[in-house]
């Protein structure tokens, strides 16, 4: 029985898993979180059928279509599908608009004695459930945005809290001009496709309040979409103090000791060459900003620090380039951003503190 389904929140809810038969190319600009990519069609040969339905018609397209697919190849994907459907047997099916992809993928998995729902409107319609989603994010919940100097462990504290949403973690980005990672950041599309999903799910706990960290529009490559830049705009910043040793040493266990174990996992041959390069691209970056005394003084503590760790393997020194660019660099800029919005400032205080504040107003305010 070949049949549709258009239940997309409980596809979010359950985080059904999903066969996205989309060529390669269109998979690549933005699918949804769960979803594998096992195409009907190639990217070639759906560029050659889109060239044939242009000249030709939708009837020799999807004749040229079930040639180019056919045999061996028919085979091979039509048992892909099944072999995800034997290890996901809750799986959905779709392409674009939920039309002839789709169905005759549907088709011919039931003549493989497999029956598998597709999703009715497909991908576009999905994703523009999603994306209503994103913007009436601010109807369900009441926004709290969590501020800080640079390594205070904001992120440290939004992971460990149920009301909150790690749009870093989101983005794949630090967050910074140092918050690049080795994995390159999803696309655009998977970032908003991913964070609708943790609203969805957010909302189904029946929370009120959602803490964010304190962003700018931007993370990395990835542009926060405007209905949470207008919500955040007016929502109370809570600022979380750390004293800067301990500042310090957040910094240097995020951006040195877990980077540099992050190369070595990735198998580079030069792990700490690789990571050192990046530090030192980073520092480039910021290189107008900061002035170009302070960037050779900087560099020259840091290269100084990552010789001392190639010969003793300490990475205490490091210490010290960190602390130059948080009081040099980040605090002031950051301390000039927060005084243009004192108004919006509701709290401060260290790490228990922000929690109990945030727990309270979370409890009293529905």
């Amino acid at each position: 029985m070949l049949e549709l389904y258009d239940g997309f929140r409980s596809i979010v809810l359950n985080n059904t898993p999903l066969i996205d038969v989309r060529a390669p190319a269109e998979f690549a600009k933005g699918a949804f979180p769960n979803s594998v990519n096992l195409p009907i069609m190639n990217d070639e040969e759906r560029h050659v059928v889109g060239i044939c339905y242009k000249n030709e018609g939708n009837a020799k397209a999807v004749e040229l279509g079930h040639r180019l697919v056919s045999r061996e190849t028919k085979e091979m994907r039509v048992q892909a599908w099944s072999d995800f459907m034997d290890a996901h047997p809750d799986a959905l099916l779709y392409c674009f608009r939920g039309g002839q992809r789709s169905g005759i993928s549907q088709q011919w998995l039931h003549k493989h004695g497999k029956e598998i729902k597709r999703i009715r409107g497909g991908y576009k319609a999905f994703r523009n459930f999603l994306l209503k989603e994103l913007e009436e994010f601010h109807l369900h919940f009441k926004p709290i945005v969590l501020g800080g100097r640079t390594g205070s462990g904001k992120t440290l504290l939004i992971q460990n809290m149920p009301n909150a949403i790690d749009l870093e973690a989101l983005a794949n980005h630090r967050g910074s001009s140092f918050g690049k990672k080795i994995i390159p950041q999803s696309s655009q599309i998977d970032f908003e496709n991913a964070l609708a999903y943790e609203l969805i799910q957010k909302a189904e706990l029946g929370l009120g309040h959602l803490v964010f960290e304190d962003e700018g529009k931007r993370i990395g490559n990835i542009s926060i979409p405007k209905s949470f830049v207008s919500a955040t705009a007016e929502a109370p910043l809570v600022i979380l103090e750390t004293p800067i040793g301990e500042r310090i040493e957040i910094t240097l266990n995020e951006y040195v000791i877990e980077a540099q174990q992050m190369y070595a996992e990735a198998g580079f041959a030069d792990a700490s060459g690789a990571w050192q390069q990046s530090i030192q691209n980073s520092m480039f970056r910021i290189k107008r900003r900061l002035g170009n005394q302070k960037y050779d003084e900087v560099c020259d503590i840091f290269l100084k620090a990552a010789q001392e760790q190639r010969e003793n393997g300490s990475c205490d020194r490091h210490k010290e380039w960190i602390e130059y660019l948080l009081r040099e660099y980040y605090d002031p800029m950051y301390d000039y951003q927060i005084q243009r919005r004192s108004q919006q400032v509701a709290f401060r205080g260290n790490r228990a503190t922000v929690q109990e504040y945030i727990d309270f107003i979370s409890a009293i305010i529905p």
